[in-house]
């Protein structure tokens, strides 16, 4: 399963990134056609392509792991309870 989303994750990235590149190249000639492919193209990737890539990779990892707690900030400052020789 996690195969075929990240085969859809670059699907997505690919499709964004063309369309972005398609709307500058044509930016010159159709200014109001090109301004929607580059929009659509940025949808895609903060809208579609990075959701997608942030569920599948924080799955089954503790989000207070990464937060900046009492707790973590004395952690990397080595005070932590079980080492009470760094206090």
């Amino acid at each position: 399963m996690k195969l075929k989303i990240r085969y859809l994750i670059i699907l997505v990235l690919l499709a964004s990134f063309s369309s972005i590149i398609y709307g500058f190249t044509i930016k010159e000639d159709i200014p109001v056609t090109a301004n929607k492919y580059i929009g659509f193209g940025t949808l895609g990737l903060f809208l579609v392509a990075m959701p997608l890539f942030l569920a599948t990779e924080s799955r089954g990892k503790k989000m207070k792991d990464y937060m900046l707690t009492n707790e973590n900030i004395k952690k990397m400052q080595g005070k932590d309870k079980e080492n009470p020789e760094n206090q």
